[in-house]
């Protein structure tokens, strides 16, 4: 178990780190289950935690959460996200220029931004 992590952000972090899709905070408390998880409050505080550290993203589109593929993500201003239609996986990244285009068109409205993420939808090479 990590230092900075409880158990139960640990076994959140662990689960979703070998999942191969997107999964929603109820499915992650039916999977811990046997592990003692035994109330929606604790995914969620869990999760809480590990989106503010960097180390989960939550897919808005979806409300579902991913591991962190990109450990130096939280220093970029934008992360984007290809989820794939047909299978379901979550590929991770970031583009600088993209992150500089929509801070400008902020900018121009005077909204001063938080966080950036976007979510591309469609069909991964596989599929």
């Amino acid at each position: 178990m990590s230092e900075d992590l409880t158990r139960n952000q640990t076994l959140v972090l662990d689960k979703l780190s070998k999942a191969e899709q997107p999964m929603s905070a109820y499915t992650l408390l039916d999977e811990l289950r046997p592990d003692g998880l035994k109330a929606p409050l604790q995914v969620y505080r869990a999760l809480d935690k590990l989106v503010a550290q960097g180390r989960v993203h939550r897919l808005e589109s979806m409300s579902a959460f991913v591991a962190c593929q990109d450990p130096d993500c939280h220093v970029h201003a934008a992360t984007v996200f290809m989820i794939c239609e047909k299978c379901g996986r979550v590929s991770e990244t970031v583009d600088a220029a993209v992150a500089r285009s929509l801070t400008s068109l902020a900018r121009k409205e005077n909204f001063g931004v938080e966080k950036m993420s976007i979510e591309l939808r469609g069909n991964c090479g596989k599929c």
